[in-house]
């Protein structure tokens, strides 16, 4: 715990089997109260890894895409106590040893959401990002922080923290299924008014690192533009996306539990 706060690490999972290991030995177990992980129908050995690291893991029958795995990983957190959540890929792009720091942004109450930015510092072109995905990643950027009115270095990590409150009232069930869920969950927090931070992130390109290939990227930053158009129009009052309303059916606690596998 972090000021009496219960800290839950959650790892969406799919074909995570070879990398799994390493993150989870990496993560502090000093003030990190629990490990949740959901395989997203892997077709590997990741459940298993999962099993004998002793995670409490929930497996989905069918692959229900990223965003989906995420609702799902949210929802159990919720339900086992969590009143910091910091969302982690298993795949060691990330590095584990920020969840202290991300958790204390949020348990200090100065920030309610934290990014671990690829972008601050020189980490993401060093680490071996891609350089179209460096390119796409600066000015989708720059697009999203004209339209929503931030100054955010990056919207794309995908490693951040959230605060009890946050996961509460947003209504993730009305967001995409599909990557661009992280894009939606954080414009989310922005229309709601929630303090988002940024920490430095290095981040490493490798072949077993989850990585969305170039289609993929461009349905994405299709998607990113189309949440932040709909955002400033919601803000003008000319329209009322799904993702901007808030009914109580779309909130993650009225969304049954998942049965675990182990």
């Amino acid at each position: 715990m972090l000021n009496g706060k219960r800290i839950v690490v959650i790892l969406p999972a799919y074909n995570a089997e070879k990398t799994l290991r390493q993150t989870v030995s990496e993560i502090p177990m000093d003030i990190v109260d629990d490990i949740i992980l959901t395989d997203d129908a892997s077709r590997d050995n990741t459940v298993q890894v999962a099993k004998e690291l002793g995670l409490h893991t929930i497996r989905h029958d069918r692959n229900r895409g990223y965003g989906g795995n995420q609702k799902t990983c949210y929802t159990a957190a919720l339900a086992r106590g969590a009143d910091i959540v910091v969302m982690l890929h298993p795949d060691y792009q990330y590095t584990p040893k920020l969840v202290t720091a991300m958790a204390s942004m949020i348990s200090s109450e100065q920030f309610d959401v934290v990014l671990a930015s690829r972008i601050l510092g020189r980490g993401a072109l060093a680490g071996g990002m891609p350089v179209y995905k460096y390119v796409s990643n600066r000015l989708l950027t720059l697009t999203q922080n004209v339209l929503v009115g931030q100054k955010l270095s990056e919207y794309h990590s995908g490693y951040r923290a959230w605060s009890r409150a946050v996961l509460q009232s947003l209504p993730l069930l009305n967001c995409s299924d599909d990557f661009v869920f992280d894009n939606q969950m954080l414009v989310q927090a922005i229309n709601w008014g929630f303090e988002i931070g940024e920490i430095s992130c290095p981040t490493k390109y490798f072949p077993e690192a989850s990585s969305i290939n170039f289609a993929r990227s461009v349905t994405y930053g299709l998607g990113v533009l189309r949440t932040s158009v709909d955002f400033r129009l919601h803000r003008l009052g000319l329209t009322k996306p799904p993702i901007f309303s808030n009914p109580p059916e779309a909130h993650l606690e009225s969304k049954p539990t998942p049965v675990a596998v182990a």
